[in-house]
């Protein structure tokens, strides 16, 4: 059975920032006018060509968080755009979910704010995590093959945070470097397969993000909020937010709270969905999604070919 059958719910997933690469977009950009309109409009937003960044590179100036959180952004809702215009009307969705930085995609996708406003507030959301990166450092670890009840008492043990619960064994961990040293060190003691240092520029979603909140809450409150069309499932609980109320208190929760993202795609599963749609650059959520629930159908749009396919 197709991923978009009318005959059953499909969810649409969106991704974070990491999967950045020069070139990503152009084909969208080139292929499809409501795909360009998207890029055009975040440009305008931003006052300045994020697009030749995303387009032509340097790859080290697309990685640096002020540009990759919003070019991020801009290929999800491009391809989104993109796939409404192959298929002349809005695709079927049941519920929206992004990984991080791609829960702000969803809610732009479910209508609780405008594309401008969208980029608006990535690149705030951006430049206000990058100041908590200087002011409190850190960093982040991925630790394989171990429980969160052990992860959750080696962070109890080290004063590192829990960031991410991306699979039953895939869980990332973050602090200072001497304490995310010592969980790792930890973590390797008690059974962990694998222990690998992130490359990334601080300790996201964990307390030392704390100097960001209050200027992220100013950012949200200024701006223009709708209730969402469709439920959008929050990373903190794992569960659905219906009114921009909820949303506005997810997002000044999210930046310091774990992503508990396998209990996400469970929600999701329990509620009766078994097909979903990855929307935006790579495809590391079709690769948790497998470890997750392997039964479950996947597919992923980041370019016109995949668009077309789809829409058909």
């Amino acid at each position: 059975m197709s991923p978009t059958s009318q005959t059953e719910k499909v969810a649409y997933l969106f991704p974070g920032q990491g999967s950045q690469s020069v070139g990503m977009g152009k084909d969208l950009y080139d292929g499809s006018p409501a795909a360009k309109a998207v890029f055009d409009e975040i440009d305008d937003t931003l006052g300045r060509s994020l697009t030749s960044v995303m387009f032509d590179g340097p790859q080290e100036e697309l990685t640096k968080t002020e540009n990759a959180q919003p070019a991020i952004t801009a290929v999800s809702l491009a391809a989104y755009k993109a796939l409404e215009e192959a298929k002349g009307s809005c695709p079927d969705v049941a519920m929206v979910a992004g990984h991080s930085l791609g829960e702000y995609s969803s809610l732009a996708v479910a209508g609780a704010l405008s594309v401008a406003d969208t980029a608006r507030l990535v690149v705030e959301r951006g430049r206000l995590m990058q100041h908590a990166c200087d002011e409190r450092p850190g960093g982040m670890a991925a630790l394989l093959g171990i429980d969160e009840l052990s992860v959750e008492e080696i962070c109890r043990e080290t004063g590192t945070y829990m960031s991410n619960i991306n699979t039953d064994d895939q869980i990332i961990v973050s602090g200072d470097h001497m304490a995310l040293a010592k969980a790792i060190d930890l973590a390797a003691a008690r059974g962990a397969r694998k222990c690998v240092p992130l490359p990334v520029g601080g300790a996201f979603h964990s307390g030392l993000m704390e100097p960001a909140r209050s200027g992220l809450l100013e950012v949200i409150d200024s701006l223009d909020w709708h209730d969402p069309t469709v439920p959008v499932i929050a990373n903190c609980d794992a569960r659905s937010i219906t009114t921009a109320e909820e949303i506005k208190e997810e997002l000044g929760m999210q930046i310091m709270s774990c992503v508990r993202w396998s209990d996400s795609i469970r929600y999701m599963l329990v509620d009766g969905v078994r097909s979903y749609v990855e929307v935006g650059q790579g495809r590391v959520l079709a690769s948790m999604m497998k470890r997750i629930d392997k039964d479950a159908t996947i597919s992923n749009i980041s370019d016109m070919e995949s668009v077309v396919a789809l829409a058909s």
